[in-house]
């Protein structure tokens, strides 16, 4: 069998992690040159593979490789650009196919969520039928941790140590100024269906009474009368409020609270702005100060403060995928199964793309407190190991201090441009 090429691609929203997972599969291809020619990445995701713009990584030094396991963001660049059916969309498939075909690439690894994951199976189907097959693999990256059959996504738990972290910094503020000043703050964080960021919030709290005080989930219905009373109750208590929301909250009717009319590039309609509209309910309500905040993409790209868990995740995900693919597996993503809690013991087993494609694992109802604020001990376990060790990145100049990678282009072989 003649030697073939892998191509790489990131996808979606980023992580403190993804570029770990981007590490995991250079450098283990980099072990198996007998197996693996050279290793493309797509510029921009699959954008990249469709456009025919391409990442030479041999160009990049084993140093600048291993980088990429301390430095956020995707070192080749991500994009949300979801390819439809192939009956609907089967021109851009066959473009795809093309473009493997002239650059000898025998290996795709898409690193991303539920929609990547259904890119990179029905790559392989198509593959099979054009009369190229291509190994496909995805590799499972989504700080919504809402993949299924893995025990977590990586990028997961280092968003979950931010926000608990931030959550419990910050209401440290808010006690030293509740007497006289801001008695609630509200912290909005990403999760469109799936509570698991809100639910991470709980881990900064060690003790009764400590913040947060409410959780605002989308598995949850937002009951307007329900949650004022539930706040008048911590005010009552602790004479202080702090309160996780999703920004996936639904009202009564099904429609989001924060919903903006809008649409984005998936589909999706477009979120944010709960927070405000919670401290704006409140104080119509109950007459008291509030303050709020919205970590956005603080909250996916602070790699200063990731897990050592997720990190080691990450990154064995991507070792995992190549090593998959050289083995023969096609149409599989590695998973994460958890082997206990305490201690924390995880192995990696392959799961099928069929399986993992655009399927979403919401938060459990056993894992959310009986009066739907807040979450259970079923809960507490599950998420408190994938937060534990640091892996603090280097530091120059008191910042730290991330790899850039040079990102040399590989010459165009197809006649013809795709647009997309």
């Amino acid at each position: 069998m003649a030697l073939k090429n892998a191509f790489y691609a990131q996808s979606g929203g980023v992580s403190a992690v993804i570029n770990a997972s981007a590490c995991g599969v250079v450098q283990t291809a980099r072990q198996h040159p007998e197996q693996i020619g050279q290793v493309y990445a797509g510029r921009n995701g699959i954008i990249g593979a469709l456009t025919e713009d391409l990442i030479d990584t041999s160009f990049e030094s084993e140093a600048a490789i291993a980088a990429l396991k301390h430095t956020p963001g995707a070192a080749f660049g991500s994009c949300r650009y979801k390819l439809g059916s192939i009956h609907e969309d089967r021109a851009q498939y066959e473009r795809l196919i093309a473009m493997f075909r002239a650059h000898d690439i025998g290996f795709f690894f898409y690193n991303g969520g539920g929609d990547s994951q259904d890119t990179a199976y029905k790559v392989s189907q198509l593959g099979a039928e054009l009369g190229y097959p291509i190994a496909c693999v995805g590799i499972p990256k989504t700080m919504d941790n809402d993949l299924p059959i893995t025990d977590c996504s990586p990028g997961f738990g280092s968003v979950a140590k931010y926000v608990a972290t931030s959550l419990r910094e910050a209401a440290l503020d808010l006690a030293a100024m509740s007497r006289t000043s801001t008695k609630v703050f509200t912290l909005e964080v990403m999760g469109r269906h799936a509570g698991w960021t809100t639910a991470a919030c709980a881990l900064a709290a060690e003790h009764e009474g400590d913040a947060p005080h409410i959780l605002l989930f989308p598995e949850v219905t937002f009951d307007e009368g329900r949650f004022i009373g539930k706040v008048e109750e911590a005010l009552e208590r602790y004479d202080q409020c702090v309160i996780a929301v999703s920004e996936g909250v639904k009202r009564p009717d099904g429609e989001f609270l924060s919903a903006s009319g809008l649409k984005d590039s998936f589909g999706h309609a477009q979120l944010g702005g709960v927070a405000p509209l919670i401290s704006n309910l409140i104080g119509a309500k109950l007459g008291c100060k509030c303050h709020w905040a919205v970590p956005d993409y603080l909250l996916r790209s602070a790699r200063h403060i990731a897990s050592e868990t997720d990190l080691q995740q990450a990154y064995r995900v991507g070792r995992a995928a190549v090593e998959f693919a050289i083995g023969g597996r096609n149409a599989v993503m590695p998973a994460i199964r958890r082997l206990s809690d305490a201690p924390y013991r995880w192995d990696i087993i392959a799961a099928p793309l069929a399986e993992v494609a655009n399927q979403e694992k919401l938060l459990p109802a056993d894992f959310i407190s009986a009066d739907g604020f807040g979450v259970t001990e079923a809960a507490r376990r599950y998420l408190a190991p994938l937060i534990v060790g640091e892996a603090y990145p280097p530091f120059k100049n008191g910042l730290p201090d991330y790899v850039k990678l040079r990102n040399v282009s590989v010459p165009k072989k197809l006649t013809t441009d795709f647009a997309v």
